[in-house]
């Protein structure tokens, strides 16, 4: 394809001209997790450096707001444990709950906010405007969500919380690269599996080539994505986190590191595609917790709690007590798990609207279209929803509260309509078994780490989402600064170590290819081919014959169309290299479906060649890394990290 816009290139082009940084730690990936680490080192004293491909002010899952935080359970209010918020895994993640990085965010988060609050951040209900209400509390003025008995969930102004850390970074001195990829890992003495000593990164507006040589080095780059869906012209946005090309994973499995449940994926709830505004309609999902709906002749959709109750009042819904708790799994069949798959999107471990709305709706009990009712809810809980929440979350204050408001939306008057059947399932959007997620939401995998988060790689450490098993914008903030306590330490009692020239250079000419091509395939092709590859042979049912048949797919990618590649400037090139780590990360998650040999109803994998389900024997993570370029498959324990209590005081540092 040959790009001929008419739009001449308005950045200077600095092709392999190469700028060389020296520094302490070096954080890579300016998100939610990156902002808190270089923060946290810096305030150590160290010199602190951030390479980010977007703009650090607003880029990564948790840059444009954040409406509740938690589990935050030492705040006065709550009545709950650590041990207990990490007895309560994430959804659909069950025994593969990662309880070590999930027991470090509990521990710490409050402290974590009261730091944001005194950057700047509006924690509080300072202005009484909810003096009163059941979900506040009225001598500390926090707001809680979802269970107002607990606690533990917090409502928070977390719309500016990004540009805010962005500032205290600059502050506190922190070099920010902003436009600047990550795209290597650099290893002592340029070996695989050696000590990380750096990285290496491409300025997506200008070309120039940077080498980064730090004592400790930190990844907080996002979970991979865009492996089964890519988002086309077509098709619109179809992944709930942007941009996802799951480089830091790349650049550290071709550098060494272990990695675990890998092998996870799960038919595409938010991001197939054809989804409506998130967060727009009325639905009953996270935000919009405890929303009432009815149908197109007003009767109220019920509630129910997960043991079958039926939850007569707001109140009801948002004071759960044990109704809210899921029963356990009994032992399922393939047959059995198939079936579950295919609705695995309407489970929900909190109080949720019927689980048979369709049917019901079919049959004439309800009529279609339904609707959000917030003028039939309290002033205070209709406005905590479209005020403060949807006000907050990310992706919805502009979009989604700004423009209806203007349009003449009145949540005090007028109904929202919700998508509930309109084609689709509201926010929970089904799509087609192949059109999977990977890392879109919590249940995904990613670095082993050790007690310090660091992972196998010496000298590298991991937090945010490249931790498995993780999605909240609480859990970023709390492993960054972690992470950062951990690295800042290690930096401060080692020396810088010697770049290897060779291992540099092999990085620039992976990295240059596609600039000396004058045509060639062009990045989105390439991206939609790797799709359909793992669409074709890492479904939703797999065997070892797909799954190596997909390998060879790649492998073929690789060597035959990758260096037919073209990009005609540095966006062209970054976006192109974002698909070469795409391609790793695809190789990586085939491997690991590879080495699992039996089916999961929590991973939602299915091996037809091992059928069955669950099994004792593979209640374990399968870990996975590159040593002399051969695969090693291993396992580690469920609770491979020991007593969370013990093991936390021990290696806390506090």
């Amino acid at each position: 394809m040959i790009y001929n816009t008419g739009i001449e290139w308005p950045y200077p082009v600095l092709y392999e001209k190469e700028t060389e940084v020296d520094t302490d730690v070096l954080v890579l990936g300016g998100g939610i997790a990156g902002c808190w680490a270089a923060i946290t080192a810096a305030k150590k004293g160290l010199k602190v450096a951030i390479v980010e491909k977007g703009a650090t002010i607003s880029s990564g899952s948790g840059g444009s707001g954040v409406d509740h935080w938690g589990p935050c359970v030492n705040n006065p209010c709550s009545t709950v444990t650590a041990e207990e918020a990490v007895q309560s895994p994430p959804k659909g993640s069950g025994m593969y709950n990662f309880a070590m990085s999930h027991y470090i965010d509990a521990k710490e988060n409050y402290d974590t906010l009261l730091e944001m609050e005194q950057m700047g951040g509006k924690i509080r209900d300072t202005e009484d405007e909810f003096a009163g209400a059941d979900f506040r509390d009225d001598d500390t003025k926090f707001m809680f969500a979802y269970d107002y008995d607990k606690r533990y969930r917090m409502r928070v102004w977390g719309a500016n919380f990004k540009p805010l850390l962005y500032e205290e970074c600059k502050r506190l001195g922190v070099k920010i690269y902003d436009r600047t990829m990550a795209t290597g890992l650099l290893t002592e003495g340029g070996k695989q599996g050696g000590r990380c000593i750096g990285a290496v990164a491409l300025n997506v507006r200008t070309g120039e080539f940077f080498i980064f040589r730090s004592k400790a080095t930190i990844t907080s780059m996002a979970k991979h994505q865009r492996n089964w869906n890519f988002s086309t012209e077509m098709s619109g946005l179809n992944t709930f986190r942007p941009n996802l090309s799951g480089a830091g994973y790349a650049m550290a499995w071709r550098a060494g590191a272990t990695f675990t449940h890998m092998e996870m994926s799960k038919r595409s709830m938010l991001s197939s595609g054809q989804t409506f505004p998130f967060y727009g309609t009325g639905n009953s999902f996270n935000t919009w917790v405890p929303c009432t709906l009815i149908d197109a002749d007003g009767k109220e959709i019920p509630w129910i709690g997960r043991d079958g109750n039926v939850m007569d009042s707001v109140s009801d819904r948002v004071h759960p007590g044990e109704a809210g708790r899921g029963r356990k799994k009994a032992e399922k069949t393939v047959a059995e798990l198939l079936a579950d798959l295919a609705t695995a999107y309407r489970r929900r471990p909190l109080p949720d609207i019927i689980p048979d709305l369709e049917q019901r709706i079919i049959a004439g009990e309800f009529k279609l279209p339904l609707y959000a009712d917030l003028p039939g809810m309290t002033e205070q809980e209709r406005n905590v929803i479209w005020g403060v929440m949807v006000g907050n979350e990310g992706r919805t204050r502009t979009p989604v509260l700004n423009t209806y408001n203007e349009s003449g939306f009145d949540s005090s008057r007028d109904l929202l309509q919700s998508y509930i059947m309109l084609g689709g399932g509201g926010l929970y959007e089904p799509s087609m078994p192949q059109t999977r997620i990977g890392g879109d939401l919590g249940p995904a995998g990613g670095f082993v780490v050790d007690w310090n988060l660091m992972t196998t790689l010496e000298g590298l450490y991991a937090a945010g989402d490249t931790l498995p098993m993780s999605h909240t914008h609480s859990h970023a903030a709390v492993t960054g600064k972690y992470a950062a306590r951990k690295a800042s330490q290690y930096a401060s009692n080692i020396s810088q170590a010697q770049l290897s020239r060779q291992q540099i250079d092999r990085e620039k000419a992976r990295l240059y290819g596609p600039i000396k091509n004058k045509d060639g395939m062009e990045w989105k092709e390439l991206n939609q081919a790797l799709c359909r590859v793992m669409q074709n042979y890492c479904g939703e049912v797999k065997n070892e014959e797909l799954l190596n048949i997909g390998l060879t797919w790649l492998d073929d990618i690789e060597r035959n169309v990758i260096p037919t590649a073209y990009a005609p400037n540095p966006h062209i090139l970054g976006r192109t290299v974002e698909v070469l780590d795409i391609l790793d990360c695809n190789r990586l998650i085939l491997q690991s479906s590879l080495a699992r040999k039996a089916c999961s109803t929590m991973m939602s994998f299915v091996r037809l060649d091992h059928p069955q389900v669950d099994p004792p024997d593979w209640h374990k993570w399968v870990t996975i890394k590159q040593q002399d370029d051969r695969i090693v498959t291993d396992s580690l324990p469920h609770d491979y990290w020991g007593d969370l209590e013990s093991n936390y005081a021990k290696h806390s540092g506090l």
